[in-house]
């Protein structure tokens, strides 16, 4: 799937449509270039969770936790990690609670030690001539627990998208 939002405002607005659906283990993992908006996804996912807690992107503290919302939130920041012996210092089976929703960024160099079951948002800043604030944002569910929710994550995400290219502040394309 593939969506358009055109402010940090309604990218937020993507990401707390998928709090509802979030289950006790799942893992987000997010990718793009600096800048692409994923820490304001995690805001965004973290507000509808009920995280009253700032959030700011752990990138020299590698993880944040926050313990208070309708489920533990761990948020990590993977853009120091140049090797994957870096990441076993992390302490990834710790941080991967299973009663937590673990959103990771910049969390590609952790694909080998994930769990079989994630799901990957890429985030894409705006093609030149676009208005600076424009961001596409691409989903990708991977095994069984992320492809037996896809229609409800996909119709979430349409949905506070706006669902076609009328929609206030994003646009969807469901065949992306």
């Amino acid at each position: 799937m593939r969506l358009r939002t055109d402010s940090a405002a309604a990218t937020k607005r993507v990401a707390a449509s998928l709090a509802p659906l979030l289950r006790a283990g799942d893992v987000v993992l997010l990718s793009g270039d600096l800048g692409a908006g994923k820490t304001v996804f995690v805001q965004g996912l973290a507000a509808a969770l009920g995280v009253d807690e700032p959030v700011t992107s752990p990138t020299f503290t590698l993880a944040a936790v926050y313990r208070h919302g309708r489920l533990p939130l761990h948020h990590l920041d993977a853009y120091r990690l140049e090797r994957l012996s870096e990441v076993l210092d992390l302490d990834l089976p710790g941080l991967l609670d299973d009663d937590a929703v673990v959103c990771i960024e910049w969390g590609e160099v952790l694909v080998p030690e994930l769990p079989r079951d994630f799901l990957a948002i890429r985030l894409r800043l705006a093609d030149v001539g676009e208005p600076a604030d424009v961001r596409t944002i691409e989903t990708e569910f991977v095994g069984p627990s992320w492809t037996d929710r896809a229609r409800l994550v996909t119709n979430a995400l349409a949905a506070a998208a706006g669902g076609n290219a009328a929609g206030a502040g994003t646009t969807a394309d469901p065949a992306g």
